[in-house]
């Protein structure tokens, strides 16, 4: 069996794999990626970016439908589903595009097939679509980035027609006047948002006692409100009962609610299982636990020699958490000494309407960490610019140590307020203080003001309110 050896050799080319491929080349390590679909991953091809492209047609449908408002007069917007999808997957090709130049740029060996771990080091190959590639290789360091995929519930298996997960969603062959949304989670409130906004008929389930769970309370029953507001129905402490499929309707059967939701199409977005299978890990001492990999800080699982990044390795299951620990992981390979990733100072986006952003504790949390805080919070209702853009709904939240002034966590909704948040993120990774913060001067006018006066508001000395 012909083999070719390797310093790293990376397996999934996911915002994880290909990062990591990429910065082990730069350190100088011979260095190949194994991925045996699309460059990019589920973020890039089938996540993060199509749905944006996405939601950003929907604002754009929003504003338009509005425009009198600014002294703007335009004909009556038509939604073109079809163009729409078109656009989101034109922008995730584009990128994809860009994904294999950088890899080639930086000489990465990109191997198209379905890998295995063989063990000692050695890597099976099966499916190569190049002619004469090698059957197996051999590589000093193997880093798992398989990343996960939607979890599907029991009955309610993918179908193009009635029952979509996020593929589906972003490729839909049809507008269904009805959808029963299943899960209230990120992916689940975004898809909410945006075909509620071309005109469908939106009921939300969540199992648990509120929407967007891992936000702060405050945050999460303003969002509820809010799309209550633009017609949602939300069932909340919810659990699917059974499901049953009558022509062309579906119907939901809730615990403890005696009338199904009945809908053309259900959207499942009840949460992500790990890409541990086929990987031949029964082979080595890796472990797994609820279909993630364990390892420790800087990515090593029990198999020496073998490590695991992403959402693979488990939540937050972030792209751009797996970006940071691909360079971890790969700059302690090259015998650097990186500090292991801080999960509490990642940020969190959610792209809905309104968009949802946060890093660090809820305030909940913080109290059950036996902090003494001071919270602050200040409304967009009350912030020049966002009265000038027209989008004044929202509010920015700090959670303060009492004692030092620590910032320890941050917490936002409101029109764009996912490009604001990395300003807490930096200041919590410079563990600024709130004199610091107090002390930085915010550029006016802008929205970021509210980040300024939510912290000058919980020292009792906002400005504006």
């Amino acid at each position: 069996m012909k083999s070719v050896d390797y310093d790293v050799a990376v397996i999934g080319g996911g915002p994880g794999g290909y990062v990591a491929a990429i910065r082990a080349a730069q350190l100088g390590l011979r260095t190949a990626l194994v991925e045996q679909a699309e460059l990019g991953g589920v973020c890039l091809n089938w996540g993060c970016i199509p749905t944006k492209a996405l939601l950003r047609s929907a604002d754009v449908l929003r504003l338009v439908r509005m425009a009198d408002r600014y002294g703007v007069t335009v004909g009556q917007p038509v939604a073109d589903l079809p163009a729409m999808v078109g656009r989101s997957r034109k922008v995730a090709g584009e990128l994809q595009r860009g994904v294999s130049y950088l890899l080639k740029k930086n000489g990465v060996e990109v191997i198209r097939a379905c890998a295995s771990l063989a063990g000692g080091g050695a890597i099976r190959l099966e499916g190569s679509q190049a002619s004469g590639r090698e059957s197996s290789l051999r590589a000093a360091h193997i880093i798992l980035a398989t990343g996960a995929r939607a979890r599907v519930l029991p009955g309610l298996d993918p179908d193009p027609a009635s029952v979509w997960y996020y593929r589906e969603a972003l490729s839909p062959r049809f507008l269904p006047p009805r959808m029963v949304v299943i899960g209230a989670g990120a992916i689940g409130v975004e898809f909410a948002s945006f075909y509620h906004a071309l005109g469908v008929q939106v009921r939300i389930v969540e199992m648990a006692d509120r929407i967007l769970p891992p936000e702060d309370e405050e945050v999460s029953a303003f969002v509820a409100a809010s799309l209550r507001k633009q017609g949602m129905e939300i069932h909340l402490g919810a659990r699917v009962a059974g499901s049953q499929r009558v022509g062309a309707v579906w119907r939901i059967m809730l615990q403890g609610v005696a009338q199904p939701l009945e809908a053309e199409v259900v959207l499942v977005a009840a949460g992500i299982v790990g890409n541990y299978e086929g990987l031949g890990l029964e082979r080595t001492a890796v472990r797994v636990e609820r279909s993630h990999v364990l390892t420790d800080a800087l990515g090593a699982t029990h198999e020496p020699g073998v490590y695991a990044i992403g959402d693979l390795a488990g939540a937050p299951w972030l792209a751009h958490k797996a970006s940071h620990e691909a360079v971890t992981c790969v700059e302690a390979i090259a015998g650097g000494k990186p500090h292991p990733l801080d999960a509490t100072r990642i940020p969190a986006c959610t792209y809905s309407h309104p968009q949802v952003a946060h890093v660090g504790l809820t305030e909940a949390q913080a109290h059950a960490g036996g902090r003494e805080v001071r919270v602050g919070r200040f409304p967009f209702a009350a912030n020049g610019k966002a009265i000038a853009l027209g989008d004044t709904e929202g509010f920015v939240k700090v959670v303060m140590d009492a004692a030092s002034g620590e910032l320890l966590g941050a917490h936002m909704v409101g029109a764009e307020v996912t490009e604001m948040i990395h300003g807490y993120a930096v200041a919590m990774g410079l563990e600024a203080t709130e004199e610091d913060l107090m002390r930085t001067v915010f550029p006016h006018p802008t929205q970021s003001e509210a980040m300024h006066e939510a912290v000058l508001a919980a020292y009792e000395r906002a400005l504006h309110i």
